[in-house]
């Protein structure tokens, strides 16, 4: 029935086609026998009539042809420049291939990251009416978002005019027991609020109610989805089932659904009312919750952060000593969700549409030199009818069949990128960024792919064409075009290679400058030895160890018996490892300093006797904590270089007493030392003035444990673990990592490892195009001067003034590119300024670096040609001519 169909299908077409065809000449016929009549009546002899009427009408196969493109532009036509198309790709596998392959690159990379830019950027967020969303938290001079106090949570909660719903919620770590043992697990505590405010509904029984967040109600939790399959099986009865969190029974009463998270502080599994306050949300002045709030209908940000900064205006009047300079910052939930990854991710979709740009351009360039190779071709089209809007049209065609064959592959490419990168995120960073798990070829991607094959398809049809455009059919003819065609070819394909060099160069720069800053980032100063470090984290059960003297005696008996172990040189203890974030701050004052009411806002830490020495960070004057230095002895603080310089104005500090803003009896310490800055914030962060208190006089129950070793510190950590178990089974252990493996893992690193690799990925593919396209432009300019050249060689030309000639052409190509792209890598530094780290836009070794390896590149692929042209015989050149 198939076979019979096209038959009768074809027959259609025959027959419609002669129908037309025979109209057509038909109408024709009978207009030239009409003018035909009127140059007779004029006095002509009837058959001078005849030719004068045809000549007229000029070549009746062009009207035939022009007229059947008029009027009878249908799917036949479209298929025969298809079959055409193919056949002449067949024809050129080689040109096939490398033009399919140069764009498959260009494309996929850029749909790869847009998928990436689609996930973050563009999709809304999983919530209800995500636009009115909103991160509230508090302001000061040292931090422009900071920290909520759970007092003042409850009076904006209560004050505000702006939103319809505010929750809180604070980041917390619960021992669970299980059948292998106790685990610890990161938990959110939550006010009754959240979820509502998000608008999330349960796949299974309820969230949190009014009122269940106050102090002395009932211990529930709502599960994650994944917990319940993970940890429950995904049984249909987990309602209700009880859980055992650092010895208190928490029933479940709700599970989240499949695509839920919250991003701003990390995924969590299970989730808890907030309940009683902790040590820090008793005091107005201790900041350890965030925010967020819905707006009402109609309030925009701008709007909201004028209410808060009200409602924070009244508070600081109402309680000066804890809310001096204490603002509000009103946030999208948006901005605070993809944080830092906005000006990382434009910028590599940036770098992969330049990479595009050049995938296009590079393609075009063998379009239009494949143009050229069938001039006689085309001429002899047009002779014998063809119009110039078929012959483009075939163009069209043939580019369009090379950007879908290189959209395809793309795609191919595409996904595959997409998995790949994806997998190389870190299981932590991917908990800050669960959009990550959205990434892939969808609609979005989908309609970017096909802008993509359009806008190349376009660009390479539009080169052939204006070549079209400026023929000549009968100097296309003979030999006397060729000089032409050549001198055509020449002046296009040097301008594009001079776009391929300037955007290489933009590549190539921002490539220098970004793994220049990834290298000075994975190098600075930290303060302290980061080399043969082993460290985890570990929390005690509070029940347990609730005397502060039970703590002090199981910091002392960790340090013991870990540093008995083989291999261990020294083992030191503190409440927050270096290089996370300059946070847990505390608000002080200098005795004998002036002081009007601000917060002098520093880094806390509570360290062992051994920790700076196990850090290997030096000591500049003064002594280090002791074992005397405990509960029982007067209270002592050492501080750091910054903490020196920016309070005590130059004065001696050891023997100064420092405490909080009251001078308080409880909150004096005498400094008894100060150490060199150790970097305690992230990499990329500045060091903040820090003061370090006996961990022995200011127990807590959530701690890292330092060992440095002799050798090999990784094959150190489970000897660690099982040392720790044998003191005691229930503490709960996490994070064993190597110092060298959490700076690796740290966001800032892999963000900024992130960018370099890839836009060096681009800059390297694009170096490589351009410098074939350069040696493309040259090698044929050889090819069409090898008479001239002949004939130079023949008059007394040496080899040497060849090579120069060529090589000059180069190089006034090679320098045209390398300038502009300099002047505009340095605006497209100035726009990735944000992303860069101890290295200025315009990097002076970075650019002269680029424009080296660029120029010396293009020159050593411009020698091969010229070594070709110096090696012409004079006789058969201008025999083959």
């Amino acid at each position: 029935m198939n076979a019979v169909s096209r038959f009768l299908k074809r027959l259609y077409l025959l027959s419609t086609r002669k129908r037309f065809r025979g109209e057509l000449d038909e109408e024709m016929a009978f207009h030239r026998e009409q003018v035909a009549k009127e140059f007779v009546a004029g006095g002509m002899t009837p058959e001078a009539a005849r030719y004068a009427a045809m000549r007229r009408f000029g070549n009746a196969t062009q009207a035939r042809e022009r007229s059947h493109e008029m009027v009878q532009f249908k799917l036949e036509t479209v298929a025969q420049d298809l079959r055409f198309a193919l056949r002449q790709l067949r024809k050129n596998p080689g040109f096939a291939l490398t033009a399919i392959v140069i764009l498959a690159l260009g494309i996929g990379a850029s749909v790869a990251i847009f998928a990436f830019v689609d996930a973050a950027l563009i999709k809304p967020l999983p919530y209800d009416r995500p636009s009115q969303l909103v991160s509230l938290d508090e302001s000061s001079a040292a931090f422009p978002r900071s920290n909520l106090s759970r007092d003042d949570f409850d009076d904006w909660k209560r004050m505000n005019h702006a939103f319809s719903s505010v929750a809180a919620y604070g980041m917390s770590g619960f021992l669970m027991k299980t059948a292998a043992g106790i685990e610890p697990v990161p938990v959110a505590r939550v006010s009754d609020a959240f979820f509502t405010t998000l608008g999330v509904k349960p796949v299974l029984g309820r969230t949190f109610l009014p009122g269940e967040d106050r102090p002395g109600g009932a211990k529930i939790m709502v599960i994650s989805y994944g917990a319940w399959q993970a940890r429950f099986g995904g049984r249909a009865d987990v309602i209700g089932t009880a859980v055992n969190m650092s010895g208190d029974n928490y029933t479940i009463v709700g599970v989240l659904p499949r695509e839920f998270s919250f991003a701003p502080r990390g995924n969590r599994d299970m989730w808890v009312p907030l309940l009683d306050k902790n040590g820090c949300e008793t005091r107005r002045g201790c900041h350890s919750l965030d925010g967020i709030a819905r707006l009402r209908d109609g309030v925009t940000v701008q709007a909201a952060l004028s209410d808060m900064k009200s409602v924070a205006a009244q508070l600081e009047t109402m309680y000066p000593g804890t809310n001096h300079g204490q603002s509000a910052s009103v946030l999208p939930l948006g901005e605070i969700v993809v944080g830092n990854v906005r000006p990382i991710l434009l910028t590599l979709l940036a770098g992969s549409g330049l990479l595009l740009l050049i995938a296009c351009v590079n393609v075009a360039s063998l379009m239009l030199a494949r143009s050229e190779s069938r001039r006689r071709e085309i001429a002899v089209r047009g002779a014998l009818g063809a119009t110039q809007l078929r012959i483009i049209r075939q163009f069209v065609t043939e580019g369009m069949v090379l950007a879908v064959a290189g959209g395809a592959s793309a795609i191919l490419l595409a996904h595959w990128l997409m998995k790949a990168l994806v997998s190389l995120v870190p299981k932590d960073m991917m908990d800050n960024m669960p959009f990550l798990n959205d990434v892939g070829f969808n609609a979005h991607a989908a309609l970017f792919a096909a802008g993509a094959v359009a806008l190349s398809a376009l660009l390479l049809a539009a080169t052939p064409t204006l070549r079209l455009v400026k023929q000549v059919i009968p100097a296309a003819l003979t030999d006397g075009g060729r000089g032409m065609a050549g001198r055509f070819w020449s002046r296009v394909g040097s301008n594009l290679v001079v776009v391929e060099l300037a955007v290489a160069v933009i590549l190539l720069t921002g490539a220098g400058l970004l793994s220049k800053s990834f290298y000075r980032l994975l190098h600075v100063e930290t303060g302290f030895d980061t080399s043969h470090l082993a460290t985890l984290t570990v929390m005690t059960p509070d029940k347990l160890y609730a005397k502060p003297e039970q703590q002090v005696a199981l910091y002392r008996e960790i340090a013991r018996r870990v540093s008995a172990l083989p291999g261990v040189v020294s083992v030191g203890l503190t409440s927050d490892p270096p290089l996370e974030c300059n946070c847990d701050t505390d608000w002080i004052r200098v005795e004998g300093m002036p002081f009007h009411g601000e917060h002098n806002e520093v880094d806390e830490r509570d360290v062992s006797p051994a920790y700076f020495d196990t850090l290997k960070a030096r000591l500049v004057k003064g002594r280090m904590f002791t074992e005397a230095d405990d509960q029982n002895h007067p209270r002592v603080i050492m501080i750091n270089e910054s903490l020196a310089k920016k309070y005590f104005g130059g004065q001696e500090p050891i023997g100064k007493m420092i405490g909080d803003g009251s001078m308080s009896q409880s909150s004096l310490r005498q400094v008894i030392g100060v150490v060199r800055d150790v970097r305690e914030g992230a990499l990329d962060d500045e060091v903040w003035p820090s003061e370090y208190t006996a961990i022995y006089q200011n127990p807590d129950s959530y701690f890292s444990v330092f060992a440095r070793a002799a050798g090999d510190e990784k094959a150190m950590l489970p000897e660690m673990v099982r040392t720790l178990r044998s003191i005691d089974p229930n503490l709960g252990i996490r994070n064993e990592q190597t110092m060298q493996e959490q700076i690796e893992t740290l966001q800032t690193s892999v963000l900024h490892r992130f960018s370099a690799f890839l836009v060096s990925g681009f800059a390297t593919v694009a170096l490589l195009l351009s410098v074939v396209g350069l040696y493309g432009v040259i090698a044929y300019s050889v090819s069409q001067r090898t008479r001239e050249i002949g004939v130079r060689m023949a008059l007394g030309a040496q080899r040497i003034s060849v090579y120069q000639m060529v090589l000059g052409e180069a190089s006034r190509l090679i320098a045209v590119g390398v300038v502009l792209g300099l002047a505009g890598s340095v605006g497209a530094a100035m726009l990735m300024r944000k992303l860069l780290f101890g290295v200025k836009a315009w990097d002076a070794g970075t650019l002269i670096g680029v424009a080296v390896t660029l120029a010396g590149s293009a020159l050593l692929a411009s020698y091969f040609p010229a070594r070709q042209a110096a090696s012409v015989n004079p006789t058969e050149a201008l025999r083959a001519e």
